[in-house]
């Protein structure tokens, strides 16, 4: 499309334009641009008169104060960042939610961006968010790059590693064990007589430990080792089919308990066992993780370890505002989980 010569960058204003600026609301309420900031900083300052006409001539022009303004008075930006592997997951969504409901009752916004599962794609975001001066960050997981780690530790802010738990964390943690989620799993397996095992898992680091702790404890306990299919970090229904379907093709799996690391997995899973005739729960029996919306209303309903995603992010929350007011508070909150029994294990 054509180009006129003369043409402003697109940056700047139409001409005749004039941005609204906090002059412009004192001249409209006839007051004093410096009765406008202590308004807007402290209205307890100013008569409740001239508090309503100041609001009348915000409401008339569309005024949006500075917030970089006042956190370069406040040494407060009013902003916490969050980064997350995913923005659709729904295993990340709800404890967002809850993180930023909180943050908002606390009067302070969240920043969210989508890491995936490259720790270096995590690196260029959390250097992007603490240029922005977060008054404090929140990640997922405590597996992070050496540089990103030197970057946390020396921006002075509150750090919470979300999702997960070490007894080192950069600052705070909230989470539980990953491990231990599938050590739990292989146990419930056990007590319940089965006495043969598969694995499925995503790929990402966090699934590995679920699907090892399984495996190990499984192994512990019996003697056997426990074949496994592993896939991409973002793992779908299909690869559960798929998994299932090597699992039976190529290691002759015709009975046995499969833990899966995500319930989509052991969706998939039990989609594909009505595919090819296979009783669930007395031919194979199938334990998922995260016990997502659908997992009680799976056919047969899908056996899975619950974690409170809601509460993950209210705790997070939680020990950001205790921080922010300079309270003491540990530097580890362990949530734990729990076995949600249902028909399909």
């Amino acid at each position: 499309m054509p180009v006129a010569r003369n043409a402003p960058p697109p940056s700047e204003a139409p001409p005749g334009q004039r941005a609204v600026t906090m002059e412009t609301v004192g001249r409209l309420a006839g007051v004093s641009q410096v009765t406008v900031s202590r308004a807007l900083n402290d209205p307890k300052k100013v008569s409740p008169e001239t508090l309503r006409k100041i609001q009348e001539a915000i409401a008339v022009t569309g005024y949006v104060p500075n917030a970089l303004a006042g956190a370069l008075a406040s040494r407060r930006s009013k902003l916490v960042a969050a980064l997350v592997p995913s923005l659709t997951n729904v295993v990340y969504s709800s404890m967002i939610k809850s993180l930023s409901d909180t943050m908002r009752d606390g009067h302070y916004q969240i920043m969210l961006s989508e890491t995936g599962t490259d720790p270096a794609q995590e690196e260029e975001l959390i250097a992007t968010h603490l240029s922005r001066r977060p008054d404090a960050i929140v990640l997922t997981g405590i597996h992070h790059t050496a540089n990103a780690r030197r970057m946390l530790l020396g921006a002075g802010i509150p750090v919470v590693e979300l999702w997960d738990i070490t007894d080192s964390p950069i600052d705070l943690c909230v989470g539980f064990s990953h491990s231990e989620t599938g050590r739990a799993a292989a146990r419930y397996a056990l007590d319940r007589g089965y006495d043969a095992a598969a694995a499925i898992s995503a790929g990402d680091e966090r699934a590995l430990r679920r699907m090892s702790g399984f495996a190990d404890l499984w192994t512990e306990r019996t003697g056997q080792s426990v074949p496994s299919e592993v896939f991409a970090p973002s793992s779908t229904l299909a690869d559960g089919r798929t998994g299932l379907a090597r699992l039976v093709d190529t290691h002759g799996l015709r009975r046995g308990v499969i833990h899966c690391s995500s319930d989509v997995l052991a969706h998939g899973v039990l989609t594909e066992a009505a595919a090819r005739g296979l009783r669930v729960p007395e031919d194979i029996a199938v334990i998922g993780f995260g016990d997502q919306d659908m997992a009680a209303h799976t056919y047969p309903a899908l056996t899975t370890v619950r974690v409170d995603r809601s509460e993950l992010g209210l705790q997070a929350a939680k020990a950001i505002l205790a921080r922010f007011e300079g309270k003491d508070i540990p530097p580890v909150t362990d949530l734990s989980f729990s076995i949600i029994a249902r028909d399909s294990a």
